[in-house]
């Protein structure tokens, strides 16, 4: 049923009168008669009858008013909502899988403040593959780790590197040590073998991997131990103390040449102050 003539209807039902539900909905008496003839033709029962002089709802007219309040109601709301997704365009976020558990939630929960009905697509790479995608215009923002004399985007956290190794691990009664590190370009990769080299801790590397849940995986089964990010572990591994130092990283969100909408100066720079408290 057209959503017009239900509205032009429930004027009726309001008014008692053709001529005063049409001045009610601004239209003339003829056109406000044809629209009823129309809805009635659709529902297939006269809508109206005569009482003396005037007209009133028939038995079919009063079953159609019962709905038809409930019907302009709920057409008017769903407008609503969906109007608020009018020219929005959605946050393409990149992150690395490192962070998919500390740093990306928070920084979701921010932007959703700043913009609730933006929809955010995250795409989870390495850092270098997200510098790419950022360069070719494939994301509008992503989580990064920088390096240490670089001022490359918007400050969220430091991050401090750490050995990790499995609950039942003894690194002592092993030689040579079992490695499961990232790949040759992460900082916490070259930190390693250099420590390690500089102690003359004899090692093995077991495993070079481009996430941290291949990593974690091999740690937690006590085929290695590991080497990455405070932000990226959880309770399932355990730290070492006693290993060579590991770098602190900065992460920050870099956004792409061409800003997407949400991501004003204003909530640029308020971020950094929300995340670093928290990891």
């Amino acid at each position: 049923m057209d959503i017009d003539a239900l509205r032009s209807f429930m004027a009726f039902v309001e008014t008692g009168s053709f001529t005063r539900a049409a001045k009610q909905i601004c239209r003339t008496q003829s056109a406000f008669s044809a629209q009823m003839r129309k809805l009635e033709e659709e529902v297939g029962s006269a809508l109206f009858e005569k009482q003396g002089r005037n007209l009133i709802l028939s038995e079919a007219g009063i079953q159609l008013s019962s709905h038809a309040k409930q019907l302009v109601m709920l057409h008017d709301k769903a407008l609503v909502q969906v109007q608020r997704y009018q020219g929005k365009a959605p946050l393409r976020l990149g992150c690395p899988e490192d962070y998919n558990q500390t740093i990306l939630p928070r920084l979701i929960a921010r932007l959703r403040q700043a913009a609730p009905t933006c929809s955010i697509h995250v795409f989870s790479e390495p850092s270098v593959v997200l510098r790419q995608k950022l360069d070719a215009g494939e994301l509008d923002a992503a989580v990064l780790t920088r390096a240490p004399d670089s001022e490359e985007g918007h400050w969220l956290a430091a991050d401090q590197g750490v050995w990790i190794a499995s609950a039942k691990h003894n690194a002592s009664a092993i030689s040579p040590l079992p490695l499961a590190l990232f790949q040759t370009d992460c900082k916490y990769h070259a930190a390693a073998i250099d420590g390690l080299t500089k102690r003359g801790i004899p090692f093995e590397l077991v495993a070079c991997c481009n996430t941290a849940s291949a990593q974690l995986a091999i740690v937690k089964q006590d085929l290695a131990i590991g080497a990455m990010g405070r932000a990226s572990i959880d309770d399932s591994v355990r730290v070492l103390d006693s290993m060579p130092p590991l770098p602190a990283v900065d992460i920050v969100l870099s956004v792409a040449a061409k800003s997407h909408p949400i991501l004003t100066e204003e909530l640029l720079t308020s971020i950094g102050g929300l995340l670093s408290d928290e990891v």
